[in-house]
């Protein structure tokens, strides 16, 4: 079983920074893509931002400059770096890897609050 664990959510003013972190456990042989993803409330699931197996990095649009993805591929770990945050940045965040165990498959992570609010 592969199960992925975030971390790093919460409230912060606008403007602030926030660093959310997801790492993948259980029997896991290699793992392709890693992406961000947020949902609002009433609003469709949409991507963040995605980093392949080789590095390579694509961002939303709506992020512009703003925020930084990375992965770690020894811990097996994608970070989302965000500064200057937003209120309509306000969403859960969802991590989600394409893994190898016997077969390739899509995980996705539990999700993270972020809030941003004066």
């Amino acid at each position: 079983q592969v199960q992925l664990v975030e971390s790093g959510g919460g409230l912060v003013q606008p403007g602030g920074s926030l660093r959310l972190s997801c790492a993948a456990s259980g029997s896991i042989a290699s793992i392709r893509a890693m992406g961000w993803y947020r949902q609002a409330p009433g609003k469709e699931r949409e991507l963040v931002a995605v980093i392949t197996g080789g590095g390579s990095t694509n961002y939303a649009d709506f992020v512009q400059g703003r925020f930084t993805i990375s992965r770690d591929n020894a811990k097996n770990t994608v970070e989302l770096q965000m500064n200057s945050l937003k209120p309509e940045d306000t969403a859960v965040y969802y991590c989600k890897m394409t893994i190898a165990t016997v077969v390739w498959y899509h995980y996705w992570g539990q999700g993270t609050q972020v809030t941003v609010s004066s």
